[in-house]
């Protein structure tokens, strides 16, 4: 019997869920009951009833379970730390505050914004300021809503997305540590990015629109925002999948995200957008053999705690109350 027959055998026989962002490897993705981006991952496992949440993504994907299905035990066949939200913990996130408050701006005057892609512990204290957390999918809504409070937007970690999405909105962004004027912006951006995302170029870009003509390009708000100045289509995730399933299958495109995504959307006419592999090397670091060996654990009653997702609950409380906020929205 093979890993595969082993697990679905396995899996027939305890109360669990396998859930896998779309950014996982083939072999791990075909054999998950829930999949998707990192909201609907956790919008879906939260109404799941399965007491195990196996969970195939990055650490803060495994998190944001948790806070929202408290009582469930969320493990992780690899507890992959995402790049983007390591670059900002509570320490560099209250020293942006205080340069913030340096430039003149109160932190009662900030309204706090965190990208999905964060610790825990960061989407705790946005919380507590009162902030939200928000995803690409529904990031225009969330700062839509934000701007009612009159206050400056203050939005971690990811700068692409600030940027992109203010410019969307004709709104004035700048980059912490850019010598702009903080007083003058609309959106403060808090200077993380993705790798990934960050592969992708405008030479990338004309070499298709040289080689095919017509060929459209389709890229995430993660990437620089004159990449997504160039493309034809900007979208989240799910927003590119659909999109890209909605073409006309003659309609030649290039995709500008991570590469076990795209080379899985359609057989023909789908390009990555990159000379390189665009491929996460977090999201990939979950294989077979990791789903095998924590599905064999549950069965054994011997599950590594280092692969479950423990949170205290005043980080939950916290933390809870910004993704809820999101969820209204």
């Amino acid at each position: 019997m093979n890993l595969k027959e082993e697990i679905l055998k396995l899996k027939s026989e305890l109360d669990l869920t396998i859930v896998a962002h779309y950014y996982q490897r083939d072999e791990v993705f075909e054999l998950a009951d829930i999949t998707g981006d990192s909201l609907e991952l956790a919008k879906r496992a939260k109404s799941c009833s399965s007491k195990f949440i196996v969970f195939c993504g990055v650490g803060f994907m495994g998190e944001s379970v948790k806070v929202l299905s408290p009582n469930k035990r969320v493990i992780m066949p690899k507890v992959a730390c995402c790049a983007m939200a390591r670059m900002i913990d509570l320490e560099y996130f209250e020293k942006s505050l205080r340069q913030i408050n340096e430039a003149g701006i109160k932190n009662e005057d900030i309204f706090p914004i965190t990208y999905i892609n964060s610790s825990v512990h960061i989407k705790a204290k946005v919380g507590q300021m009162g902030g939200t957390v928000c995803t690409s999918s529904n990031a225009y809504k969330i700062i839509k809503k934000a701007l009612k409070s009159n206050k400056k937007i203050f939005f971690v970690p990811d700068r692409c997305l600030g940027q992109n999405f203010a410019k969307q909105m004709n709104l004035q962004s700048c980059v912490l540590g850019d010598k702009k004027d903080i007083t003058k912006a609309d959106i403060i951006c808090f200077n993380g990015f993705c790798s990934v995302h960050q592969l992708f170029t405008l030479e990338d870009i004309e070499f298709y629109r040289n080689k095919y003509k017509d060929i459209l390009i389709a890229v995430h708000p993660e990437c620089d925002p004159i990449i997504c100045d160039n493309a034809d289509f900007v979208g989240s995730t799910s927003q590119l999948i659909k999109y890209i399933k909605d073409l006309d299958p003659n309609q030649k495109i290039a995709v500008g995200t991570e590469y076990n995504m795209v080379n899985r959307l359609r057989k023909n006419n789908t390009y990555i957008l990159s000379s390189t592999k665009a491929e996460c090397p977090t999201m990939n670091e979950t294989t077979l053999e990791n789903l095998y060996e924590t599905i064999k654990s549950i069965k054994d009653d011997n599950i590594n705690k280092e692969k479950e997702i423990f949170i205290d609950e005043d980080t939950v409380k916290w933390a809870k109350i910004a993704l809820e906020r999101m969820l209204e929205v």
